[in-house]
């Protein structure tokens, strides 16, 4: 399985368990983010701290689950970022786009 889903205060936590976060597993997350907004999950929280690699495939997705708790009043806060995945999220712009904290406790206290 290349992602999980835990619980906790009313968040989401999806951990990514995939080296790579590319076009081979970036519709599944895509389907999972779906998934979890038609169940009223509002506020995501991504654990990318096993990924290593990230493609524009990857970034969509999770730009499908910002956008999807945005419309459901919640937030998307992403933690872990290995250095290559924060350098393309960096290049792309969308560090103003995402909330990005260094780790789970961090994202818990901002959700």
């Amino acid at each position: 399985m290349s992602f999980s889903v835990d619980v906790k205060d009313n968040n989401s936590i999806i951990r990514c368990m995939v080296e790579k976060l590319d076009t081979m597993n970036a519709p599944d997350l895509k389907s999972q983010f779906v998934l979890l907004s038609k169940n009223g999950d509002n506020n995501l929280i991504v654990d990318l701290s096993q990924v290593k690699y990230c493609d524009s495939s990857g970034l969509s997705a999770l730009l499908v689950g910002n956008r999807l708790a945005k419309e459901n009043k919640g937030k998307l806060i992403i933690f872990g970022l290995q250095s290559a995945v924060e350098k393309i999220i960096s290049i792309s712009q969308l560090d103003t786009v995402f909330q990005i904290v260094l780790n789970e406790e961090n994202a818990l206290l901002k959700s």
